[in-house]
């Protein structure tokens, strides 16, 4: 069974950091590009950032330019997500999920796995 499992949220002070981690199990990890989406209560679900199988290509959505770093390991089947000099707007509930192109990456309904999600609140 093809799963992928967030974890790293939590409640940060505005300006904190935070690190996700996203590992994939059940499917050829290091076939899939990985992308992070968010989806804030009240709010669509929206793209943050995509990684190519490889790790070599990264692209990231304008809001998170420069705040937030994507990378992977394939050798352990996990996409981590570095958050710097977080908001109170970027609170919401942080999903990952994988598909097998990169050029598909970034498409809520163009993803083939995700996981459940992981919380992250940031409020003083």
């Amino acid at each position: 069974q093809s799963q992928l499992v967030e974890s790293g949220g939590g409640l940060v002070q505005p300006g904190g950091s935070l690190r996700l981690s996203c590992v994939g199990s059940g499917f050829t990890f290091d076939d899939y590009a990985i992308g992070w989406f968010r989806q804030a209560p009240g709010k669509e679900r929206e793209w943050i950032s995509c990684i190519s199988d490889t790790g070599r290509t990264t692209t990231y959505a304008d809001y998170v330019k420069g705040r937030f770093t994507i990378s992977r390991d394939n050798a352990k089947n996990t996409v981590s997500l570095r958050m710097d000099s977080l908001k109170p707007e970027d609170t919401a509930v942080y999903y990952c999920a994988a598909v097998p192109y990169f050029s598909f990456c970034g498409n809520v309904d163009g993803m083939d796995y995700w996981g459940k999600g992981t919380l992250v609140t940031v409020s003083s």
